[in-house]
């Protein structure tokens, strides 16, 4: 099993929009795999998404699935408004 973290730095006053955002479309693309969270004690602004996949295959799957469908574009339009940085971390469960 893998966790893959996306990890972004919300603008001011983003935070809750951009994971609201992130849970609602998490949880029609990969239900009970994925968790949204914030930053408590961190850097400010920053929202976590956290996803469960059996390989990098999986994962890869998701993905094209994503790229290619308009629905998704639709419903993520204007989400990178909401963030100024970010970065995806890959992590192998052992």
């Amino acid at each position: 099993m893998i966790i893959i973290r996306e990890v972004f730095v919300a603008k001011p006053g983003q935070a809750g929009k951009l994971a609201a955002l992130l849970k609602d479309v998490s949880a029609a693309a990969a239900p009970g795999k994925t968790r949204v969270m914030t930053d408590v004690t961190g850097r400010f602004n920053r929202v976590v998404m956290e996803t469960e996949a059996e390989s990098l295959g999986e994962h890869e799957e998701r993905m094209k699935e994503y790229m290619s469908n308009p629905a998704w574009k639709t419903r993520m339009k204007g989400y990178t408004d909401l963030w100024t940085t970010g970065g995806r971390e890959i992590l192998r469960v052992v």
